[in-house]
């Protein structure tokens, strides 16, 4: 309760040096308050400090003309913060400002955070602090550990399937909520295969890495998931590439394992950043050396499960190797898959992995069998349902309701199948790939790795 409430009926006094008091007869200064005052038809050009109020307090302040802070000017508001459309605070390079208690701030017309690339990143910040970065055109914000993207990107549930066997360098799509043939895309650069590569994708561009067309490749090429066209040229691997590698991403690191380099299989992890142009960077290994297996994602961990060492005889691997993707480090390994595969291949949404299909090194089997397993826990997989026939190097992806499995071996085929993560059972047709082709990479603007960073 305020002990004194002067209002609009307050005296003034002015004295021969002009200055005005308020409740105050011999005023000391340009204005003199005494007591406290209701400030709300108090009109202040400039900077001004009442640092003596005692009463009802408006906290709010309103520029109606452009305000400019000088070097060696101070001033202070705890309340509300507006600014005009068509006006703009403006704070020299001589004077400091500090965030107090503001309590709300509306701009009308446009607001600035700061500016720059990757490396010009602040590093005296707090959680909650957001940032423009010009390299991956969006707003960023500090969590306390990481800059992470906004996540503003509307997506179309397109489903890309890219590269095949017999030197096929073939690009076809899907939307994923409605049923039907794949419609072409476009065609990988340069004219050559990428068969036995592997894919991933942000919500707007996909890369397909590394392969075996007809020599091995390092190559990574892209592709902007919303349009059609030809892949265009990213950059290179940096471990060899090689071919049959697995691949998974967030929304914006792509991440790149394993394969065979001549004569032998590799456990290197590379990344890249997907938003960007560039070769690829160590990230870590896995367990062991692996090709032929298959990756997935939510927006915080990767999966790599199944796969053999080349020149072995059998049996497959029904391990499954986990990464953070944020992050960097050597893969670990707790959990299993329900069954020794190879050849395999794999989707997810945010909660549910899935693996299909494969075959069983050393054995001769070959699989139709869809596993699943929680993302987040440390449980193993569980058997889902079954594909409509056995297959192995099929391609996957998918949005966070339905995954597509498409094309693979046993023979050949232009199959494409669906099922949904919300329900345990078997696959149901989808329609059909553009050609016939195994050893598919697939990529989608809505799979669950999307959202994390």
């Amino acid at each position: 309760m305020a002990e004194i409430r002067f209002n609009y009926g307050d005296k003034f006094t002015q004295t021969s040096d002009s200055n005005t008091g308020i409740g105050s007869t011999i005023p000391d200064a340009k204005l003199d308050i005494a007591g406290g005052t209701s400030a709300g038809s108090l009109r202040v050009s400039g900077i001004a400090s009442l640092s003596s109020y005692q009463g009802f307090v408006n906290t709010k302040l309103l520029t109606t003309e452009d305000l400019i802070v000088e070097a060696g000017q101070s001033g202070s508001i705890s309340g509300k913060v507006v600014v005009s459309t068509g006006q703009t605070i403006s704070v020299s390079t001589g004077a400091t400002t500090g965030q107090g208690g503001i309590q709300s701030l509306k701009v009308y017309k446009t607001f600035m955070p700061p500016v720059g690339g990757t490396a010009d990143r602040p590093t005296d910040v707090k959680p909650g602090m957001t940032y423009y970065n010009k390299d991956f055109k969006t707003i960023e914000f500090w969590d306390g550990n990481f800059w992470k993207q906004v996540d503003n990107t509307t997506t179309s549930g397109r489903a890309v399937f890219g590269g095949g066997d017999s030197n096929q360098d073939i690009i076809d799509f899907f939307n994923i909520s409605t049923q039907g043939r794949a419609i072409s895309f476009g065609e990988i650069a340069g004219g050559t295969s990428r068969q036995r590569s592997d894919a991933c994708s942000s919500a707007t561009r996909g890369l397909i890495m590394a392969g075996y067309s007809p020599s091995m490749e390092t190559d990574i090429d892209y592709i902007t998931l919303a349009a059609e066209g030809n892949s265009i040229k990213f950059g290179d691997l940096t471990d060899g590439g090689g071919y049959m590698p697995a691949c998974l991403s967030s929304s914006t690191r792509g991440i790149k394992a394993g394969g065979i380099v001549s004569p032998a299989n590799i456990n290197t992890i590379q990344y890249v950043e997907i938003n960007t142009l560039g070769d690829g960077v160590d990230f870590g290994d896995l367990t062991t050396t692996n090709t032929r297996f298959a990756g997935c994602s939510s927006p915080v961990r990767g999966l790599f499960g199944g796969g053999y060492n080349q020149g072995s005889t059998g049996p497959a691997f029904e391990r499954v190797d986990e990464i953070t993707i944020a992050s960097k480090g050597n893969a670990v390994s707790f959990r299993n898959l329900d069954r020794k595969a190879d050849a395999l291949c794999s989707s997810s949404n945010h909660v549910t992995g899935i693996w299909a299909g494969g075959t069983g090194k050393g054995s001769g089997a070959v699989y139709n069998d869809i596993s699943f397993i929680s993302i987040a826990s440390g449980g193993n997989a569980i058997h889902f349902g079954d594909l409509m026939r056995e297959t192995n190097q099929a391609g996957a992806t998918g949005s966070q309701t339905r995954a597509l499995i498409a094309g693979g071996g046993n023979p050949t085929v232009t199959e494409t199948v669906f099922v949904e993560y919300s329900s345990l059972g078997n696959a149901m047709d989808f329609g059909e790939l553009t050609a016939a082709r195994r050893f598919v990479g697939g990529m989608s603007d809505s799979h669950g790795g999307l959202g994390g960073f």
